[in-house]
């Protein structure tokens, strides 16, 4: 702890990056400024992350695994269906962003579990601490079963080996756990997410690359698709390989929780708001609406151009589809490198959320110490490896996980904030700000319904669905 003076001439006790005081759930904004000069939003921590990592670190938030299934999602719509309920939910996300900065900004808080002690106690504190931590710890999961199932087949084709000879390097066991020592964990003990930036905009190159080679495929793969050696794909005829605007089918309602879940960031909105030089509300407003827009540009051509090269053939994970029909492609195989990078380098911006709910739940009022730091990353990866290794098929639990704590972090606790948050003598509960955030709180939970149904269903009818990643 140390005293630090503010420009208004009193002091506070102030804490570290991680510390938060008690009366930290009080944490105001500055004075109006007297001497015309810009002062830090948030009195106990001044960011130094400029406004171009903060975009880059928040895009990478954004972008999940989710966008290898988007081709699928598409498929299920048809073209003009997906692309409005794409636009919808991006708007929906950039609105609720505005939610939790407007309620951060009345209160000067800057931790999500801050505002919901704030908005219902501590029981408000605890569920989103809960809710956080297991969403991420469901995305992290779904990075590294990538990593499980995808480096074994990189490794493979870069030695040239048909098949797995059962050495160790084939074992994606293995293969996780060396990723998660040498990799992951070193990045998840940076002590600030401002840190990742360079990590984070590695990361959405490789995604980029990904999407040209989507794009480029498209016009290198034949419609009909041709059967490539022992890889028999289901022949389509002529009339298959026309694209459809709309579709309606079975798989129809799923569309809207897998893109919902896609833009799933909001639990990281509130660290680099803090952690951003300059710090105000319209600043981190247009860094999440680049953001936004910038994911919603990727997940549009890819699922645009990942449909339009296999239509009704396409599956869940695109990258399986483009090894089926040549599964010694070069580009693809690169591709497949690189969407490893990129899943990696997102597990540790994922983590730092999850470790500060923790923080905020044990430790409110300890300043920030190594050990405790290094400590929490390292049995989180425990026990994420754990997860991974051992569960063998969990996309129901992810299902679960997702239908529930991602309409919440998205529509229902931000509307709730803001509601309980801004003052009555402000914005009266029968104004249209407030109207309209509950309205964005009962879509959170007709979306949470909507998606428990059809998990449920799919249990009781025993059908194979498809997993929701984030």
């Amino acid at each position: 702890m140390e005293l630090q003076k503010i420009p208004n001439g009193n002091h506070k006790m102030m804490t570290s990056e991680e510390g938060m005081f008690d009366a930290g759930e009080c944490e105001e904004f500055l004075p109006h400024k007297t001497d015309g000069k810009k002062r830090p939003q948030f009195t106990d921590f001044e960011g130094k992350t400029s406004f171009g990592m903060s975009v880059f670190n928040l895009s990478n938030a954004i972008m999940g695994s989710g966008i290898l299934g988007l081709a699928y999602a598409m498929s299920n719509t048809g073209i003009v269906l997906f692309l409005i309920l794409l636009t919808c939910i991006a708007a929906l996300s950039a609105y609720s962003v505005h939610l939790l900065l407007k309620s951060a900004g009345v209160v000067g808080i800057r931790a999500y579990e801050q505002l919901g002690k704030r908005a219902f106690g501590h029981t408000g504190k605890v569920l989103a601490a809960v809710i956080i931590t297991v969403h991420n710890i469901g995305a992290m999961s779904s990075y590294l079963f990538i990593v499980k199932y995808e480096l074994p087949l990189v490794i493979q084709a870069f030695l040239g080996r048909p098949t797995s000879t059962g050495e160790w390097f084939f074992n994606g066991n293995n293969l996780i756990i060396i990723v998660s020592v040498l990799i992951i964990l070193p990045l998840a003990l940076m002590r600030h997410l401002g840190y990742l930036g360079y990590t984070s905009g590695f990361s959405l190159t490789c995604m980029v690359f990904f999407l040209i080679s989507v794009i480029y495929k498209k016009f290198n793969i034949p419609c009909p698709l041709e059967t490539f050696g022992n890889h028999s794909l289901n022949a389509t005829a002529e009339g298959d390989c026309e694209a459809k605007l709309f579709t309606i089918n079975q798989q129809t309602a799923y569309t809207v929780p897998i893109l919902a879940f896609a833009f799933v960031c909001h639990p990281e909105v509130l660290p680099i708001y803090t952690e951003l030089h300059n710090p105000t509300k319209k600043r981190m407003q247009n860094i999440a609406n680049i953001s936004i827009l910038g994911m919603f540009t990727m997940y549009l051509l890819t699922g645009v151009f990942g449909y339009l090269t296999f239509y009704v053939t396409v599956e869940a994970e695109l990258l399986h589809m483009y090894s089926r029909v040549d599964p010694l492609d070069v580009l693809i195989l690169c591709v497949r490198l690189a969407v490893l990078v990129a899943v990696t380098l997102t597990v540790p911006v994922v983590l730092f959320p999850i470790r500060r709910a923790i923080l905020q739940l044990l430790f409110p009022e300890k300043p920030f110490h190594w050990l405790r730091h290094v400590g929490i990353a390292g049995i989180l990866l425990f026990l994420v490896n754990l997860l991974v290794i051992f569960v063998p098929n969990i996309k129901d639990i992810f299902g679960i996980i997702g239908a529930t704590s991602a309409p919440s972090l998205i529509f229902i606790l931000p509307g709730l904030f803001y509601i309980r948050i801004v003052p009555i003598d402000q914005e009266p509960m029968n104004s249209r700000p407030k109207i309209q955030a509950a309205c964005f709180s009962a879509l959170g939970f007709l979306f949470m319904i909507m998606s428990m149904t059809f998990i449920v269903l799919d249990w009781v009818n025993g059908e194979s669905r498809s997993g929701v990643g984030h």
